[in-house]
Formats: C-alpha cells, sequence, structure tokens
C-alpha cells in the first residue's frame, strides 16, 4: 500500500455534498481541503447531478487524489429520498472511474465509529473528533464538509497497513500510537 497518498472522500446529498482530501505521508495524516457544493438553487435532479459530476472531477483535477472513499445510502423509509442520493453517490464515483481512480465505500455507521468509536455518533461529535485529529481551527459553516472529510479519515485509518507496518483499526487506535496529535 502507497504511504505517501490523497484520500478525497465525499458525502453525496442533492441539496448539499461534502467533500474533503486528506494527504497521508507516512504515519500521518494532513487535511488538504474541505468543503460543500451546494445544489439547492438548480431546478432539477439532472443539473444537480451534473453539477456533482463536474465538481468531482474539479476536484479531482486540483488536487490528484489517489482514492475516492464515499458515504453509501442509508436505508430510509423515503424511496424516493434514497433514489437521489444513490444517482448523487454513483455521479461523483463515475467521475472517479473516469479518472481511473479506485473507489471504497463506507456506511455511515462506519464512519462514525471509525471517527469517534461509536457508530451513532451525531454530526456534531465527528466534526469535534476530526477537528482533534487533524487540529482543524474552527468548525464548517456546513457539517457536510466535515462528513465529506469523515469519509477520507475513515478510508485512512480502514486501509490497514501503513508505513513501518503499522495497523490502525480506529481512532483509539491511532491516537494510542500517536500520542502527540492529541491537542
Amino acid at each position: 500500500m502507497k504511504t505517501d497518498r490523497i484520500i478525497l472522500g465525499i458525502d453525496p446529498g442533492t441539496t448539499i455534498m461534502g467533500y474533503g482530501l486528506i494527504h497521508q505521508k507516512g504515519n500521518v495524516m494532513e487535511m488538504m481541503v474541505m468543503g460543500v457544493l451546494k445544489l439547492g438553487k438548480y431546478p432539477n435532479q439532472a443539473i444537480k447531478l451534473k453539477k456533482i459530476f463536474d465538481r468531482t472531477l474539479e476536484l479531482i483535477r486540483e488536487h490528484h487524489p489517489d482514492e475516492l472513499a464515499v458515504e453509501a445510502p442509508f436505508f430510509g423509509k423515503n424511496i424516493q429520498s434514497m433514489l437521489k442520493l444513490g444517482r448523487a453517490q454513483g455521479v461523483a464515483m463515475a467521475a472517479a472511474l473516469y479518472c481511473d481512480i479506485p473507489i471504497f465505500e463506507y456506511s455511515p455507521r462506519k464512519i462514525k465509529q471509525s471517527i469517534t468509536g461509536n457508530g451513532n455518533a451525531s454530526k456534531e461529535q465527528v466534526s469535534a473528533m476530526l477537528q482533534t485529529l487533524l487540529n482543524i481551527k474552527e468548525q464548517p459553516e456546513f457539517l457536510d464538509a466535515t462528513d465529506g472529510l469523515a469519509a477520507a479519515v475513515c478510508h485512512y485509518f480502514q486501509s490497514g497497513k501503513v508505513a513501518g507496518g503499522t495497523s490502525f483499526t480506529g481512532w483509539k487506535a491511532f491516537l494510542s500510537q500517536n500520542p502527540d496529535r492529541l491537542g
């Protein structure tokens, strides 16, 4: 496995898509950028999907990620919402596939568990832990941004072996082996 890589994380959505990129250098991860793509102003689903595809391609071309980690749609009661979310995820994945970037999918529960140790953690708890792990000074306006970043960090933790043969199973293992990262 590469020990110098860039991971793009995406939290797909049809109103707001969150994204974050981390750079892994050995067994250290640094946040590169996080943000959101606001889609509420676009009149129909097809245009929103095109915007997601275009923005994902822009992020890939600008930052050259080695891998994409994407949050899987969760199962809910509203079938129309799930369908829209699945399409949003699909076009982000298609952009990565178009650029030959490997895709890794994680459930929302797995991402939360990997970041906070609790699969039922709130968005605020995930954001707070990411602030600690990555030395982020302030919480973003939209927690969708930290959700995208969380997908990337989850993939970093779940990837197993890193420099020196160290294996991390989640944030607790990472912090125990990197106590200097806890601010």
